[in-house]
């Protein structure tokens, strides 16, 4: 079938007003291809202290006839996502000796949990934790030894931080191998009405504790569809997994045998064979938008909508909100995993799941078929999915059929004709709205707005049963520049409580609300922000405020508000304490979340 008009429209648009600085990106990385294998420019004491701890690698890495591949890894086991990644360097090295290359663990990359954050102010590290894992991936992968780098990350920034130096080092291959998901434990519906039982009072935390344990109970990444679990789709629709690799569990055989393959496509898409294929090549202004596609389809994380500008700003590509805006009208809602439905991704998995999708997508004209990935040129190797036979790995062909319509439906009957996203803007700036999961009658909300400075005193009035009226949360100064742009997910189970109640309820903020957010209309991302010349730093309590998803407004309709003098907030506690001194620097230099809110890019 042919291209969707607006697919095309928009993947043209973007090409046109990317030209210069992609252009500029690509004749970097050709000069730096020219230069041919990394280590050729070594001295025998540079690559002396490479290989000293190589062992029986040795003589072939002084050979410089085979592979070397770059290990960069985010193991850590406080992640349940990534504890899996333990051994991966050993199964890497062996499966790349059998490939007749040599592979060596270039560096480490923090890696935090979001989960572990939430409500805490750890969480305004989170955002530039992403930054951070680029700049160490830099580094790790200066030592010039390496021709090809294998990406070990899963959760919410890694992914995103390890693609922007990925693109960076674009002119080397790069494969992305995860861990998967952690099997199915209590189910996240349930997970969620004890927190909001919780919420309201009528359960003690002992009863709270036991419903979490249950749910996050082993290794892998959490089962509902986060911002995780939103990466390893992206990996999947751009190009940069092993067909099917996502949403296998860890420790299963499927699994190792697909880290062992990983290993030896990177052996084989080196400068070194003849199927050379650098990540430049497969960033392109087409994967960007399969990738759009794919989040809009799939009711993905709001987060990717900060995450990908970056991404793409590192391989020469810019995207805008209003391309996120056009692809999600154009794109239908194919999936229902939760927080957007009952399922969890292994039950998505389970009916068909991205290779159905994928297959479905391309079908209607809605992908762009032809791009290059690290399987090969053509989007269609991502239809297929892998299997274990007599211990051999295959692909074949993906279901052409969903196993279960209740989670997954075909692109011609998804489950709402569009993908859920909408873009709001108006006097109070540019933000972006997850609908797929709210109800038609509560995408527009007008409301007086009760204005708070931090999601601590929201919870206080909750507290206090001063909600008793439809209102609009205001949640200001929480956007890059003032405290990081933490996630606000804490407040979603007491929002929840309130539109139980029978009152009509959203919040506005500069902060975020993680992947997870859901049934609660919130205009989050707003730009520019508060302390960055926002009118939302003018708002006060009791202004009339439009929330309107369906004519994507978001405007305060008090007259004189600009008049006003902006609020002065105290934000010198955001400023020290959990590692906060340190990153002063990210405040003041962060841009906004409207394209990226990037540091380095």
């Amino acid at each position: 079938m042919a291209l969707n008009r607006v697919i095309s429209d928009v993947t043209a648009r973007i090409e046109a007003r990317s030209a210069e600085a992609r252009s500029t990106y690509l004749d970097r990385m050709r000069r730096a291809a020219e230069d041919g294998p990394r280590r050729a420019h070594l001295s025998c004491g540079n690559q002396a202290h490479a290989y000293a701890a190589m062992g029986g690698d040795k003589e072939a890495l002084v050979a410089e006839r085979s592979a070397n591949i770059g290990i960069v890894t985010a193991y850590n086991d406080m992640l349940s996502a990534h504890q899996p990644f333990k051994d991966y360097p050993d199964k890497i090295k062996e499966a790349a000796r059998r490939a007749g290359a040599t592979a060596q663990v270039a560096g480490g990359v923090p890696a935090m949990c979001d989960g572990v954050t939430q409500g805490q102010v750890g969480m305004e590290l989170s955002l530039f934790s992403r930054d951070v894992i680029a700049l160490a991936t830099g580094v790790a992968l200066s030592h010039n030894t390496f021709d090809a780098a294998a990406y070990l990350g899963v959760c919410d920034k890694i992914v995103p931080g390890l693609v922007i130096a990925a693109a960076t080092f674009g002119y080397l291959p790069g494969v992305f191998v995860p861990a998967g998901p952690m099997v199915s434990g209590l189910p996240n519906d349930q997970k969620a009405k004890v927190r909001q039982q919780f919420a309201a009072g009528e359960i003690g935390r002992d009863k709270l504790m036991e419903a979490e344990m249950a749910s996050y109970h082993g290794p892998g990444t959490c089962t509902f569809y986060g911002t995780a679990n939103s990466n390893q789709m992206l990996m999947e629709f751009m190009g940069l997994h092993l067909p099917g690799a996502s949403f296998v569990n860890p420790g299963t055989p499927l699994r190792e045998a697909l880290t062992a393959a990983a290993a030896e496509r990177l052996a084989a898409i080196t400068q070194l064979g003849n199927e050379y294929r650098p990540v430049c090549d497969i960033l392109d202004a087409k994967a960007f938008v399969n990738g759009i596609v794919g989040l809009m389809a799939t009711g993905g994380s709001t987060n990717l909508v900060i995450h990908l500008p970056a991404m793409a700003r590192a391989a020469g590509v810019i995207l805008d909100l209003q391309d996120f805006a056009d692809i999600s009208e154009a794109t239908p809602l194919m999936a229902r995993v939760y927080p957007n439905g009952l399922a969890d991704v292994n039950h998505f998995h389970a009916a068909g799941g991205l290779a159905y999708m994928i297959g479905e997508l391309l079908s209607e004209g809605l992908l762009h078929p032809d791009t290059k990935t690290i399987a090969g040129d053509g989007l269609a190797d991502y239809a297929r999915e892998p299997k274990l036979i007599d211990g051999v790995l295959r692909w074949e062909d993906g279901p052409r059929r969903s196993l279960n319509a209740k989670i997954l439906r075909p692109a011609s009957d998804g489950f709402a004709p569009s993908g859920g996203l909408k873009e709001l803007k108006g006097n109070l700036g540019r933000g972006v709205m997850k609908v797929s999961a709210v109800a038609p009658e509560r995408h527009v909300i007008e409301a007086r707005a009760r204005v708070f400075e931090d999601q601590g005193a929201v919870k206080d009035a909750f507290k206090a049963g001063e909600f008793t009226e439809d209102t609009v949360v205001i949640v200001r100064f929480q956007g890059p520049k003032a405290n990081g742009m933490p996630e606000l997910h804490a407040l979603t189970p007491v929002l929840a409580v309130l539109q139980d109640r029978g009152l009509k309820v959203a919040l506005v903020t500069d902060g975020r609300m993680s992947g997870a957010s859901g049934k609660v209309p919130a205009a989050i991302h707003v730009a520019p922000e508060a302390l960055d010349g926002g009118l939302m730093a003018k708002v006060r309590t009791g202004d009339l405020v439009r929330v309107d998803a369906v004519a994507g407004v978001l405007e305060v309709l008090e007259p004189g508000v600009e008049d006003r003098a902006p609020a002065m907030p105290d934000l010198s506690g955001n400023s020290h304490g959990i590692g906060r001194e340190l990153f002063d620097v990210f405040r003041t230099t962060v841009g906004p979340a409207s394209t990226g809110a990037g540091v380095v890019v």
